[in-house]
């Protein structure tokens, strides 16, 4: 998705409302979690966010959200945000997301999703991360106990 940002959408400061990025990264992983599962999903979490850089007035902004991982009926997607300088063209990383969509029937009841095949070497980077960020999201809610979580207790073994 590629917009400005306009006037009533900064701060005092002239960038960009960071709730107002998260509404676009929102919107973006919400196309791409449906783009997948060809169901209904809604935001289960907002896993991470970074604000790297400002995004200033009159910028033009590109979120690019791709799912990097489905579960049985969550998906974790990955939404990177790009600015493009507008004397040169040059696009630079501005900021990142991940966060968490679950596919519902029309009763609003999780429905199974298809998996996911991931093909270029980004892809397959975020796919095997993804299960180490959801073990640690589960042992941390108390969902999984430590003993389980096979992908987080691999990072520390030799």
């Amino acid at each position: 998705m590629t917009d400005l940002v306009l006037p009533s959408e900064t701060n005092p400061l002239n960038n960009l409302f960071g709730g107002e990025l998260l509404a676009r990264m929102d919107r973006a992983a919400s196309i791409s979690a449906r783009r997948h599962s060809r169901r209904i999903t809604v935001t289960a979490s907002v896993n991470h966010v970074a604000f790297n850089h400002a995004v200033p007035l009159g910028s033009v902004v590109t979120v690019e959200a791709a799912v990097s991982r489905a579960f049985k009926t969550s998906m974790e997607i990955f939404i990177d945000v790009w600015i493009e300088d507008r004397f040169t063209g040059d696009r630079t990383k501005a900021n990142e997301a991940i966060y968490t969509f679950v596919a519902v029937d029309d009763t609003g009841k999780p429905t199974e999703v298809p998996p996911l095949a991931p093909e270029t070497d980004l892809e397959k980077e975020r796919y095997a991360a993804a299960l180490r960020r959801k073990q640690l999201s589960l042992v941390l809610a108390g969902k999984l106990p430590p003993s389980e979580a096979t992908e987080l207790k691999a990072l520390f073994l030799d």
